[in-house]
């Protein structure tokens, strides 16, 4: 096959490398002390092939390594910093501009002096990237540690990111066959997430490729749902084998360096759908992997399986999270065995879809119509790939791309969709189009009534069936509910004082609450209620969808809202705390700094899951009772009943 996306290697490449936490730069920490003044020496130990950028670059450029103390007043800076070697000068491509980076190894030392003789200890943490001539790892802090005047001196290493394994916990209870079968169930529910359908259009256009040969294509089809099991089936096998701990469906769900390589390439795909340009690999490429059509073939289909996991952990991130987890606490290979059975169950679906285009050939005139399809597929993909932008503000709280201009955006996509299909828009490689059938007819009816319902969100409507899309409606005044609505004007008047973080964070539909579990639990001891807990996120398709459809019952607002205390614990919160409010895990031994790593550790350490949403009421005399996630709202309704007997 002479056409393979030439994208997919890209983007592939450099998700795997975040997906299994490369660390190219390694740190070390050393110091030789003369009376009060001090070098303080950190090393770097750099993989081949990989670099470390300068300490001083230009203003626009990449993130320059750089060094923050805890507490500077301790010290004072005697010189400049020495480095040996000397950074190298080079053209950055990407950047345009000339910048200074280290190869292999690197010493950099800083000469301070004490403020006094007595025994002070400075901590701090190197801030850097690595990069190669292909990707780039994001940026990583190493932490440090020096202790002086106390006889000896402090070494500290580098720490690592900071997804850890769980204890295993025992007797856990569980028979195989039960285990087996909750994997199955977690493959087949992870196609029905909300980003894993918008994988559908690129399956069905790549198969439709090359699709005269009815049985090659069906071995490709088939070779393509092979390659998702064995890459599932890899995955667990890093876990069996503790490569990695449980946490990296959670980076690449919120960090903002996979979420903006998947809305590229939902962008590429979605221009090149339009006929901007066809994706091939180069030539030299293809002499080289397509020596048979045949082989070309499967390795498109191992890409194109390779692209479809790595996008979906965006919504299948909670369930292999769950299911990581629980397979490394009862130990043994059972991470691998519950992928295995995952990816079976995953891949069942998309292999049935990659094997039907082939017989579409056989339509008639299924040139033009085909040639349509990837159209609309076109205008789905520029929708959907928005939603990894919106990730990215939303975690990390920028603010720019929120509701209003968000549903702006889709009216003008979606509606544009509905011109085509009246025929009011043509592209250069559609066919003439005569008249207007009954299908084409009935889609733009479809169409632009969708485009009326966005248009009702613009004034507070929930938007119940598509909330898991957008962003959430809590910049609105008013919400408008299923049943009618209820409005809380003055959430703040129903808790015991000002909510922490309450700048930057909102419940949904105007509930009071807080967003710090000890200023909830405080407030419920006060007020003799109970505690609402729910672990969420800012990317969390299932945390919004639930909160359009279930709390959106009137009876369920109401007993949030004046019999519970309600806590929000976001867990991708990228909000960095002040060291009093740093946490040491127990997990595994690490200090967790930002908001949403807390939040992690705490739900992971005391729950033992890492899956959102994850509600836990909490009684006054500290009982507990659980529920994840549910769509119905009379299940979620008796929940919150259950709680207040």
């Amino acid at each position: 096959m002479k056409k393979i996306f030439l994208i997919f290697a890209l983007f592939a490449t450099t998700l795997i490398a975040h997906a299994q936490m490369v660390n190219p730069t390694t740190w070390t920490f050393d110091s030789k002390q003369n009376g009060n003044e001090v070098e303080l020496i950190f090393t770097a130990s750099i993989e081949d092939g990989w670099h470390l950028y300068d300490t001083y670059l230009p203003e626009g450029g990449p993130i320059a390594t750089s060094f923050i103390f805890a507490d500077s007043t301790l010290f004072e800076f005697v010189g400049e910093i020495q480095k040996n070697p000397q950074p190298v000068i080079h053209f950055d491509e990407t950047f345009k501009m000339d910048v200074g980076y280290f190869s292999n190894n690197v010493v950099i030392t800083q000469k301070i002096k004490l403020a006094n003789s007595a025994s002070v200890k400075i901590d701090g943490y190197v801030e850097f990237m690595s990069c190669n001539d292909e990707t780039c790892t994001p940026p990583e802090e190493a932490e440090f540690s020096f202790s002086f005047n106390q006889n000896a001196t402090t070494s500290a290493n580098i720490d690592k990111n900071d997804s850890g394994i769980p204890a295993t916990a025992s007797g856990s209870g569980q028979s195989l066959w039960l285990f087996i079968l909750i994997s199955a169930l977690a493959g087949f529910a992870a196609i029905l997430t909300p980003c894993v359908f918008p994988m559908i259009p690129m399956t069905v256009s790549f198969f439709m490729r090359d699709s005269d040969d009815k049985g090659k294509s069906i071995r490709t089809g088939i070779f393509f749902g092979f390659s998702i099991v064995l890459i599932f089936t890899l995955l667990g096998a890093l876990f069996s084998f503790g490569v990695f701990g449980p946490n990296v469906g959670s980076i690449l769900s919120t960090h903002w360096i996979p979420n903006l390589l998947f809305f590229i390439l939902f962008l590429v795909f979605a221009v090149s759908f339009f006929g901007a340009f066809e994706i091939l690999l180069p030539s030299s490429f293809v002499n080289k992997t397509d020596a048979k059509a045949d082989k070309g073939g499967m390795i498109g289909a191992f890409f194109m399986a390779l692209t479809t996991v790595i996008v979906s952990f965006s919504c299948t991130g909670p369930f292999i999270g769950a299911l990581i987890i629980k397979a490394v606490q009862d130990g043994g290979m059972r991470p691998m065995l519950g992928m295995f059975i995952f990816g079976l169950a995953f891949a069942t679906p998309f292999t049935l879809l990659a094997i039907f285009p082939s017989a579409l050939n056989k339509l008639p005139k299924s040139g033009a119509w085909l040639n349509s399809i990837k159209v609309v597929f076109a205008f789905v993909l520029l929708a959907f790939g928005l939603k990894f932008l919106s990730n990215i503000d939303q975690v990390y709280g920028f603010g720019i791309l929120n509701r209003e201009i968000y549903l702006a955006i889709w009216i003008v996509v979606f509606g544009l969709l509905g011109m085509y299909f009246l025929g009011k828009i043509k592209f250069s490689h559609d066919s003439d189009l005569p008249f207007i059938g009954v299908g084409r007819l009935f889609l733009s009816i479809i169409t632009f009534t969708f485009v009326m319902y966005l248009f009702t969100g613009l004034f507070g409507a929930p938007l119940a069936s598509v909330s898991a899309l957008i962003p959430p409606a809590s910049s609105h005044s008013f919400v408008s509910s299923q049943s009618g609505g209820n409005v809380l004007r003055n959430p703040a008047a129903e808790l015991c004082g000002p909510a922490k973080y309450a700048d930057k964070l909102h419940l949904p539909l105007g509930l009071p609450g807080y967003f710090d579990l000890e200023q909830g639990l405080a407030c419920a001891k006060e007020q003799n209620k109970p505690v609402f807990l729910v672990f969420k996120g800012h990317a969390c398709s299932n945390c919004k969808k639930m909160e359009n459809t279930v709390w959106t019952d009137p009876e369920v607002q109401k007993m949030l809202a004046e019999k519970y205390i309600v806590v929000a614990l976001y867990t991708d919160d990228r909000t960095r705390l002040t060291e009093n409010e740093w946490v040491t895990s127990a997990i595994d031994g690490k200090v967790k700094k930002t908001m949403g790593k807390i939040n992690l550790d705490l739900q992971i350490s005391k729950y033992e899951t890492n899956s959102i949403p994850f509600h836990v009421i909490i009684q006054p005399d500290g009982s507990e009772s659980k529920m994840g996630v549910t769509f119905k709202s009379d299940e979620f309704r008796a929940f919150l009943e259950k709680g207040l007997e």
